[in-house]
C-alpha cells in the first residue's frame, strides 16, 4: 500500500496535501470517522473526489496519512545520551495544545478501530509499526549503554504504558495529558519499571 500510495500522491504539491491533511483532521474532530466523507473532504478543500482517491485510494489512507503529517519526527533520531532524557525529549516535542488535539483525534477513531478492517490495517502499517520500531531503536541504545537489562520483563510493556497513560488520562482524570503528567509519569511509573534509578 505504501509505495502505491507514495506514487499516486507525487502528483500534488506538498503545500496542497498539507492543506488537504488539515482539513481531513478538522472534520475527522468534528465529526468522527464513520461519519467522514469523501465527499465532505472534497467539498471542504474544493477537490473533486476522484482526484481523492487517485491520490489516496480511500478514506481510511487518507486520515492515517493525514495524522502521520502531524508527527514532529522520527522518535528514532532523539538521543540525549541517557533514556529518561530520550523519554522527556520526545514527550516535549508535542506542547499541551497538541496532546489535547491529539486525544480528540483518539476519540474520534476509537470506535471505528474496532469496526474497520481497512482503517485498523492502515494504522498498523503506517502509523503504528514504523513508530514502534523507532521507539524499539530508543530502548536498544538504552540497553546498549547498561541502563536497562536486556532480559527486563517490563522491556515489552513500555509502550502499553505509554499508551496507556496518554489514553486514560481523560477518561480518569477528566482532562486531557500534558506534558508535565506525562514526564512524572514516565519517572513514576515507566522507568522504574524498566529498572532505571531516579536521577539525583
Amino acid at each position: 500500500m505504501s509505495d502505491i500510495a507514495t506514487s499516486r500522491r507525487s502528483r500534488i504539491t506538498p503545500e496542497r496535501e498539507a492543506e488537504l491533511y488539515r482539513a481531513v483532521l478538522d472534520l475527522l474532530r468534528e465529526v468522527g470517522y464513520d461519519a467522514l466523507t469523501m465527499d465532505a473532504v472534497a467539498a471542504r478543500t474544493r477537490s473533486s473526489k476522484a482526484t481523492l482517491y487517485r491520490q489516496w485510494g480511500g478514506k481510511a489512507e487518507l486520515v492515517v496519512r493525514a495524522m502521520h503529517s502531524q508527527k514532529p519526527g522520527g522518535i528514532a533520531d532523539v538521543d540525549t545520551g541517557s533514556l529518561r532524557g530520550d523519554l522527556h525529549t520526545i514527550i516535549g516535542r508535542e506542547d499541551d495544545c497538541v496532546l489535547a488535539q491529539n486525544v480528540a483525534l483518539m476519540r474520534a477513531l476509537a470506535m471505528a478501530v474496532h469496526q474497520n478492517d481497512d482503517l485498523r490495517e492502515a494504522l498498523r502499517e503506517l502509523l503504528v509499526e514504523p513508530e514502534v520500531e523507532e521507539f524499539r531503536r530508543v530502548v536498544d541504545r538504552a540497553i546498549r549503554r547498561g541502563e536497562v537489562r536486556a532480559d527486563c520483563p517490563a522491556l515489552d510493556y513500555i509502550v502499553h504504558m505509554l499508551v496507556g497513560a496518554f489514553a486514560t488520562r481523560t477518561l480518569i482524570d477528566e482532562q486531557p495529558p500534558t506534558q508535565a503528567f506525562l514526564t512524572s509519569y514516565i519517572d513514576a511509573v515507566v522507568l522504574p519499571a524498566l529498572g532505571v534509578a531516579p536521577p539525583d
